[in-house]
């Protein structure tokens, strides 16, 4: 019974349609003598109402909607008046607009017969959320677990189902709030500290900044083991410069890795990048003692090492201030560590120390990371 009426009600809307545009294709134009004669009439019915509205004889709405169409009409008639086409020019006109009101519902309507489906009902947004997860899209999965939490924000499991979600849509401000809702809701362990760190990484560009390190680290204050935290980490000494450090980092957590682990092709893949940059050739991975030493190093001795790190490298610039690379790794490495007046001071000497291009180099580069001179 629906798709008969489907029909009944789709053949009615195109015939509808034809007409008005067919009709107009089959009249004959008046001839352009009789368009002035036009504009003067439709001049004076504006006058008309001005003046029945005027003296209350029609209410301001009615007139305003009668001036609308009688200045249409105006306008209209003046262009006609006004234009002399060819008479042979309209002809094909009105036959191009004929083979197109015809061909075009025909040709829609055998499409719609092959791939159309008259039967299938509408289907509100509320339905498709209402309807079973495994019918619905991501968008619309998403779309229901925000509004159950905006309906219930304490919902700590929402929270942690959706951060992820929000990661692979590359929400990354919207996975870091999931998951410190989830983590204010239910705790913090290894994995809800390192996805955090991981959501404010990515949204910081990819930068391990001071937050998002200090996530990583309270998560292995959970798990020494996670290999997450453990990756990111030396991602940042990388950011930082400090290559050999990184690779290190991620030969440790190669060794540490179990046999099934996921983790090993991105390791893999990092040490060989980072032997690239050193030029070294492939070294091998730390024995037992190193991986438990690195273990069982506290989250205050791993941030003392790298404070370390950081003031050997800001003394050996002081010696040596025509080091861009030098300076760009230390301008980095204070950006990492959340020191914003560090990092400017360090950028404020490095253009003191730089001489041509350099400065410019530099300047380009700490624009990025959003560090600039005061004044």
């Amino acid at each position: 019974m629906v798709p008969m009426l489907f029909w009944i009600a789709a053949a009615a809307l195109t015939l509808a349609a034809c007409l008005a545009v067919l009709v107009p294709l089959t009249r004959q134009r008046a001839a352009a003598v009789a368009g002035g004669h036009d504009v003067e009439v439709y001049r004076d019915q504006l006058q008309e109402v001005e003046r029945d509205a005027a003296r209350g004889a029609i209410e301001t709405s009615q007139a305003e909607q009668a001036k609308v169409e009688i200045a249409r009409r105006l306008l209209k008639a003046d262009a006609d008046a006004r234009s002399t086409r060819a008479a042979g020019q309209g002809g094909m006109v009105r036959a191009a607009g004929l083979v197109g009101v015809l061909v075009i519902p025909l040709v829609s309507w055998g499409l719609y017969t092959t791939i159309g489906a008259p039967g299938l009902p509408g289907e509100p947004l509320a339905e498709r959320m209402a309807r079973n997860p495994s019918e619905s899209t991501v968008d619309e999965l998403v779309a229901r677990a925000e509004k159950h939490l905006a309906d219930n924000p304490d919902d700590a499991r929402g929270w942690e189902v959706l951060g992820p979600v929000y990661m692979r849509q590359q929400r990354f401000a919207d996975a870091a709030t999931a998951w410190r809702n989830a983590i204010r809701l239910a705790g913090s362990n290894a994995q809800r500290e390192s996805a955090l760190g991981e959501a404010i990484a990515a949204a910081a560009g990819g930068v391990i900044t001071a937050e998002a390190h200090a996530a990583f680290e309270r998560a292995l204050a959970h798990d020494p083991n996670e290999p997450k935290a453990r990756f990111l980490l030396a991602s940042g000494l990388a950011q930082e410069g400090k290559i050999a450090e990184a690779a290190e980092g991620w030969r440790m957590l190669k060794a540490a890795l179990p046999a099934d682990s996921g983790w090993h092709e991105p390791v893999d893949r990092a040490i060989a990048e980072a032997e690239e940059r050193l030029g070294a050739p492939a070294a091998k991975g730390p024995d037992a003692d190193a991986v438990a030493a690195a273990n069982e190093m506290s989250p205050q001795d791993r941030q003392q090492m790298i404070e370390g790190m950081v003031a050997s490298l800001d003394e050996k610039l002081r010696a040596n201030p025509d080091d861009l690379e030098g300076w760009q790794r230390l301008i980095r490495s204070y950006v990492v560590l959340g020191r914003a007046d560090d990092a400017r001071a360090a950028l404020g000497r490095a253009l003191a120390g730089l001489e041509g291009d350099k400065k410019d180099q530099v300047s380009a580069f700490a624009a990025e990371l959003g560090v600039k001179v005061d004044g």
